[in-house]
């Protein structure tokens, strides 16, 4: 029923829409630098969502693999190119680059049409009691599917 929320996979890339809203903007009516980042947020989300990873059962599995877990933002390159205003349909761009020990790099770029608007490299470490461990199976054989 919410799938139209989640995007879709064209190619090996997860593409997402989004509209901006009054609330993304600066008092320039331009969006804030920083909403930026949560709306690749989303798109990393629903990304995995779609590759097939029902959040809660993959979190469950990699819980028993490695407890105590979790997936935090290691590193972020981000490059502005133009701007995006208010009432604009964005389409936010999420695809794996590496899948290496411990972290999942991804490449992500929010563009309008044809127009990139920002382009960024997303290093995502996974961890477990406050250090970097393995990345379990259940997650890295879906992430290297995505990749092949």
């Amino acid at each position: 029923m919410t799938a139209h929320l989640d995007g879709e996979i064209r190619d090996g890339r997860h593409h997402m829409q989004i509209r901006v809203y009054y609330e993304d903007t600066d008092f320039s009516g331009i969006v804030y630098h920083a909403n930026y980042l949560r709306f690749m947020e989303r798109g990393r989300t629903n990304h995995l969502r779609l590759m097939g990873a029902e959040q809660h059962a993959l979190f469950a599995e990699a819980q028993s693999e490695t407890p105590g877990f979790a997936f935090v933002v290691r590193s972020m390159k981000l490059d502005f190119f133009k701007p995006a205003r208010m009432d604009d349909v964005l389409d936010i761009v999420t695809w794996p680059v590496a899948v290496k020990g411990a972290s999942i790099t991804l490449g992500q770029e929010v563009r309008r049409g044809a127009d990139v608007l920002v382009a960024a490299e997303v290093r995502v470490a996974f961890i477990s009691e406050g250090r970097a461990q393995p990345i379990p199976k259940s997650i890295r054989a879906l992430m290297k599917a995505d990749l092949e």
